[in-house]
């Protein structure tokens, strides 16, 4: 089977090297906004989806709950499992196939790591494997990027100079789907890369979480938890349980 784009990228290095802004600060910041709103008891069991590096899963681990982090990029994973401790675990694995049942309070998807796939079926099949590893009152987090806000203020041309690589990044939209072509040399030698992540709406995730046997509960539009506004917001961050 041929490999998708995101197996290819999210093993790179220079994927961890061009989203190297991405700090900790901020990561930690949303965990303890949610924790302070959903208030996991101390037993809690967290499942940290599409988890990277797992530096989420890692802070959530720190504040005492049991944490299992799974990402499709074996790279990552392998650069994780080095903190992995007593209630801290993760796993090379697809989204879209069951890993557990019943066994987690709370699944968080953060940092808009979704939307990869082609088709609303795979999307649909993730969320289903969400709703089956919750327990029958677990609660899931979406946090994805506002398309809205981002379709109209997409800058279609940018550089950004990262350990001094020049990377030349080109956006567009296309088949409902916001694309970004990544090109840059380094040593000498040319690389291309992109990302295509679908541009689902609030609407679209109403459709695919109803399919799935799940319903947003509440809406926020950033990570101080405020009020999303389709216009304004940055983010949309979904709270959702079982139907």
């Amino acid at each position: 089977m041929q490999r998708k784009w995101f197996q290819y990228w999210f093993n790179s290095p220079f994927y961890h090297i061009l989203y190297s802004q991405r700090n900790d600060a901020e990561a930690e910041y949303l965990i303890d906004n949610l924790s302070a709103w959903l208030k996991p008891t101390a037993d809690s069991r967290i499942l940290d989806i599409a988890c990277g590096r797992g530096r989420h899963a890692i802070y959530m681990n720190k504040k005492g709950y049991d944490v299992t982090g799974i990402d499709l990029s074996e790279q990552s994973i392998k650069y994780a499992q080095q903190f992995e401790q007593k209630n801290l675990h993760f796993f090379v694995h697809d989204m879209r196939k069951l890993c557990f049942i019943n066994y987690f309070d709370i699944a968080l998807n953060l940092f808009t790591s979704f939307g990869y796939f082609e088709t609303e079926k795979d999307h649909v099949n993730a969320f289903k494997s969400f709703r089956k590893g919750l327990k029958a009152d677990g609660t899931l987090v979406i946090d994805y990027f506002n398309t809205q806000k981002i379709l109209k203020n997409l800058t279609h041309q940018e550089i950004k100079t990262v350990d001094g690589i020049e990377f030349h990044l080109h956006k567009f939209v296309s088949e409902g789907k916001i694309i970004k072509h990544i090109n840059f040399e380094h040593k000498g030698k040319p690389h291309a890369f992109e990302e295509r992540v679908q541009a689902f709406t609030l609407a679209d995730f109403e459709r695919m979480l109803e399919k799935s046997g799940l319903q947003i509960t509440k809406t926020f539009g950033s990570y101080n938890l405020d009020d999303y506004d389709e216009i304004k917001s940055d983010r949309l961050l979904l709270i959702c349980k079982k139907v």
